[in-house]
């Protein structure tokens, strides 16, 4: 299994309010692929960090394989998420893939 995890800050110009719902069109975007994507075995946004954080929110995802991971990244489905709702919003973007 691969470990797909991702941290993002927001822009700074946005809002408190726009960020609440900025994260929460995220999630709903990215948790949606399951069953959409072949080859997720898990995937969840944490919007919600302690004080302590300094990223925004994480994506945390598992795939069956390494190619799984690779398809995900070109699907029509991720790349709309990504383009209409990530990147627009984000100034900072932090990966780690790994083998479990």
């Amino acid at each position: 299994m691969v470990k797909h995890v991702i941290l993002w800050t927001l822009k700074d110009e946005l809002s408190d309010e726009e960020k609440k719902k900025v994260k929460a069109e995220i999630k709903e975007g990215l948790e949606g692929l399951k069953g959409v994507v072949p080859g997720i075995v898990e995937i969840q946004v944490i919007t919600e960090g302690l004080a302590s954080s300094n990223a925004d929110l994480m994506l945390d995802s598992s795939f069956e394989t390494e190619e799984d991971l690779k398809n995900y990244a070109v699907h029509p489905a991720h790349v709309a998420v990504a383009d209409g709702k990530v990147r627009p919003f984000t100034k900072l973007r932090s990966c780690l893939d790994f083998n479990v």
